[in-house]
């Protein structure tokens, strides 16, 4: 059994930052992919950013330049750093691993920015 374990989620003033982690635990093979989705209110799930095990990155246009995507596998754990927040950046965040034998997700945490 793997779990997900988000943190660093909440509500933020626009042009803030904040820092998501994600702790993976329990039987873990390979992690070949973590990233970031997000959802919000009435929207499908979109892509945040993915990291691969060479630490190729990808990220969504609307946040390139913003947030940037790293992990520690010595630690099993992944990080999204939000810089200059926006209203439109409001949503839901998961976490998303890839490994050998299947997909896992977090729970999700909230990141609400608002003034």
């Amino acid at each position: 059994q793997v779990h997900l374990v988000e943190s660093g989620g909440g509500l933020v003033q626009p042009g803030g930052s904040l820092r998501l982690s994600c702790a993976a635990s329990g039987s873990i093979s390979s992690i070949f992919v973590m990233a970031w989705y997000r959802q919000a209110p009435g929207k499908q799930r979109e892509l945040v950013a993915g990291i691969n095990t060479i630490d190729i990155t990808n990220y969504a246009d609307s946040v390139k330049g913003r947030f940037t995507i790293s992990r520690d596998n010595a630690k099993n754990t992944g990080y999204l750093q939000m810089n200059n927040l926006k209203p439109e950046d409001t949503a839901v965040y998961y976490c998303y691993i890839r490994t050998a034998t299947r997909d896992y997700w977090g729970q999700g945490t909230q990141v609400t920015v608002a003034s």
